[in-house]
Parts: structure tokens; sequence; C-alpha cells
């Protein structure tokens, strides 16, 4: 034992600590004495079933086992006190209850039960609560996963799935990790980020929002590139809210993240993982493939990460123009190497191939990046094009200019004139952007 150890056991601790210590004590053994008569797995089922049922068959066993030994000392005030806390903490999700409620809290995530961390703003913060212990912590798990009909076990360690809020989650525990439970509860709006709320965040400019609201009602096939947690659902939420209320959109995600409660013609696709039995599994790509046959006007992939890639091209390819997308890429020039090696996991085609169907597929990419403030702002936006080589080639249009931080527009796309024609995009429409970019 360190000195430091030693004479911190010597220091007198106030009367305050020592009756939270022993609060903390008897609510652990009035739950552990709970969980003798009415195991957890018993509590999760009844919560499953009915959850006013479970409340009221639990806070009965509780006021029985309250009147042990024990807990004889203590007033009735104080039972009735230390038996609704443990009810709650059995039958709600404890320290989480209070993160999920507060709208600005984005990211919750649990390292074992003794570490709570949550993000609030683009930063990451540490909560002043925790769980007594990885029982608890396991007992919130089962609680989550239970109403979805998805378990975690040593037989199957880890589990990604969606709140019917639309949060989601993911869980790893032992022996994958080493710390205890894992638990991590990524939370989305309710309402969704328009693109002139996106203005008034500071994630792009007026311009900006100009030229993605013209290139939507366009019809471009659109990519938006970024990291992890960097705003592409965010931005891809903001771009669908500008597509006419007269087309069809198929929107196809691994947990459904995507709001369209304002679009009155949308369906809905969600991937299926396998089950414990190792059957069942639906795949992106299978849904991709299914959604050609369901008469799509835009199809909107929420994120492309495997072989689903070139069923997505090759849909921008044979008229489903308009579509929308996201993938994980550092900049605007690293997105077609990584298409095109998520591409190759589907078929082993030449890169050269490959290439040039996103060449002809993609019109432009938007890369989306999380500033180390926490801010997540659009860098760039650039037009996709063929190179004289037959590879990819990307025309910046736009570039967020970190030394006077403004946006800097380097040229309009000539798609941009061309659409005049067609009656979608006015010229006023067309000179109104021109003005703000800079470019007129």
């Amino acid at each position: 034992m360190s000195l430091q150890s030693y004479m911190h056991r010597l220091e007198p601790r106030c009367k305050d600590d020592i009756v939270a210590a022993g609060d903390r004590r008897l609510a652990l053994a009035l739950r552990e004495a709970l969980f003798r008569r009415l195991p957890s797995e018993r509590i999760a089922e009844l919560l499953i079933e009915n959850a006013t049922r479970a409340r009221l068959e639990v806070l009965s066993v509780l006021k029985i086992v309250a009147q042990l030994e024990d807990f004889a000392l203590l007033d009735d005030h104080k039972r009735q006190l230390l038996i609704e806390d443990v009810a709650n903490a059995v039958l709600g999700l404890g320290p989480l209850e209070q993160l999920l409620a507060e709208s600005d809290v984005t990211e919750i995530m649990v390292n074992g039960h003794r570490k709570l961390f949550f993000e609030r703003f683009g930063c990451i913060h540490p909560s002043e609560v925790c769980f007594n212990d990885d029982q608890q912590l396991r007992m919130v798990i089962d609680r989550i996963l239970g109403p979805l009909g998805r378990r975690v076990d040593e037989q199957s360690p880890l589990v990604s799935a969606r709140l019917s809020e639309g949060h989601r989650v993911n869980v790893v525990i032992p022996p994958l990790s080493l710390d205890g439970p894992i638990l991590t509860i990524r939370k989305f709006r309710e309402e969704v980020f328009s693109l002139s709320e996106l203005v008034e965040l500071d994630s792009l400019d007026s311009a900006g929002a100009c030229f993605l609201r013209l290139a939507v009602l366009a019809r471009k096939n659109m990519a938006v590139s970024g990291g992890t947690g960097s705003g592409k659902t965010t931005l891809l939420n903001a771009l669908s809210l500008e597509i006419p209320a007269g087309e069809r959109i198929i929107t196809i995600e691994d947990a459904a993240e995507l709001r369209f409660n304002m679009h009155p013609h949308v369906v809905r696709l969600e991937s299926r993982a396998r089950s414990a039995e190792g059957t069942g599994e639906v795949t992106i790509r299978d849904l991709v493939i299914n959604a050609l046959r369901m008469r799509p006007d835009r199809i909107i992939v929420g994120e492309c990460r495997s072989g689903e890639t070139l069923d997505m091209l090759q849909a921008m390819n044979t008229g489903h123009d308009g579509s929308l997308t996201t993938l994980h890429a550092n900049s605007p020039d690293e997105v077609a190497t990584r298409l095109t090696m998520m591409a190759r996991y589907a078929m082993d085609l030449p890169v050269a191939v490959i290439e040039e169907q996103i060449a002809s597929a993609l019109d432009l990419v938007v890369q989306v990046d999380r500033l180390p403030s926490g801010a997540r702002r659009v860098t760039g936006i650039c037009q996709v094009a063929r190179a004289a080589d037959g590879g990819v080639q990307m025309e910046h249009l736009a570039q967020w200019d970190t030394r006077t931080q403004c946006y800097v527009w380097h040229q309009a796309p000539q798609w941009l004139s061309d659409v005049d024609s067609t009656g979608i995009i006015s010229p006023e429409e067309v000179k109104a952007w021109l003005d703000l970019a800079g470019l007129s």
C-alpha cells in the first residue's frame, strides 16, 4: 500500500459521506434480497409483458423484504424512500435516465460500471453518477435490449440495435471487453435540422445551403463523406427535407436513423442481423437490390460500407437520379478510393471499370468534418467528373478556409446553367445563388 493511500485511510470522513455510504450499502443489500426472491431475468420478462404489473410485483416483494431484521431500524419514511430508490434502479435505467432526458446530450458512453461519459455540444464530459456494479449495468443493458427482441451473452457478446425513439445502441461485454460491459448510445433529435438551421449553427453558409437545395431539386446524386460523429446523417436528413413531396423515396439503413416525418411518400427498410442460430440475415445489399423492384424515385442508403456500394452505383446509373448516401472518408479525394474498395467486396471487377461507374453515377461529394472544438462543419463541396485517363476527378467547387474562417467558392457547375430550361430551377434562383457565392 502506498503512503498516500495509507494516509487517505487515516483521514476522518465527514458525516454526510458516512451516511451516503451507509445508504448505498442498504440499497445494495435490499436489491440483493429482492433478486433472491425475484431474479433479474424474471423482472426483465415482466417488464416486456407489462411494465405496470412488473412495478407492482417488484414493490410488493421489496415491502416484504424491507421488514426483515437488516432494515428494522429504519423509520417508515426512510424505508419507503429506500424501497422507491431500489425500485427505480431495478425497473428504470439508473444513471442513464437523466442523460436520456436531456435533449442536448447526443452520446452516452459507459465504460464499465465505474466510468460514465456523455457528449454535449460536441465535447465529452464525465458524469458525476455511475452504476453501482456490473450487475446493475447488465440489468440495464438487458432492459434496453429485451423489448427489441435482442440479447447479449457470452455466445453473442456484441450487439447493435435501435431503440424505439430511434437512438442507436451498441453493447460489448466480456470476454471481448476487458473492463466490464461497454454500452454506447447515440441519441437523435425527434425533429431533424433543416439546411437553414444548419446555417444558423454555423455548419455551412447561406451559399452552401442554397447550392445543396438546388442540387437536390436538380436530382443530382450525392455522397456525404466524413468521419465518425462528423454529422453525415444530420446533413443527409437536412438534404432529404428538400425532396419534392410528389416523389417516392425508399430509405435503406443498417439502423434506422433517417427521419421523414414531413414527407408523404416514404418506404423505410432496415437490415436484419443473423439470429443466434446463424439464420435470417438480411443485408443492406439485399435491400438495395430489392428496392429497385419497388418503383423508387430516389433511393437513400444511410451508409455505404460494403458490397452494397456496387448496387448503389448501378442504381444511380440506371435512372434513379437524385439518390443520396453517406460513407466514411477523410477527404473528398479519398471518396473514389473508398468506393472502389467497397464495390470490390461485391464483385472483383477491375478498378478502371468501377471508377468509370463512380464517375458516371455520382455528381457531388459533400465533406463534413468534426472540428477540435466539437463543432461540425461542411468543409468542402466537390463535383465528380471523369478524368482524362478514365478515372475519377474531384473538382473543388467550395472549400472552408481555416485561415480566413470563411468559404471560398471556386466555380459553378455546368449543370446549374443547364437546368434553367427544365423549369425545375428558375434563372432567378441561379442568379441569386451566384450572388451569394460571389461568382456572378
